[in-house]
């Protein structure tokens, strides 16, 4: 019998969390953007996109994994791989 959790953390306290992170740990230009509950994971996936301030987001560089429960409960990691190493790539195309 599987456990299903109520979220108490909505999107918009998932990007906010996942914009904090991100300012936190990587340099600036990283964004987190729109939210997907993964019900089944119980985790908000908070996909992080390289932009600039003219152009705006150019690409996809990973994704952000916020626990839906509750603040103290909180969880958030990087998931898919290095930003850094992606943003330079991406950088390299545009």
């Amino acid at each position: 019998m599987a456990t299903n959790l109520v979220a108490t953390i909505t999107a918009l306290e998932a990007q906010a969390a996942a914009n904090l992170f991100l300012s936190d740990h990587l340099p600036d230009r990283f964004l987190a953007s729109s939210p997907k509950l993964d019900a089944a994971a119980n985790v908000w996936r908070v996909p992080v996109l390289l932009a600039y301030p003219i152009i705006g987001p150019v690409g996809h560089t990973g994704e952000i994994l916020v626990s839906v429960t509750s603040e103290e409960d909180r969880l958030i990691h990087t998931a898919g791989g290095d930003e850094s190493c992606r943003s330079q790539a991406l950088r390299r195309k545009s």
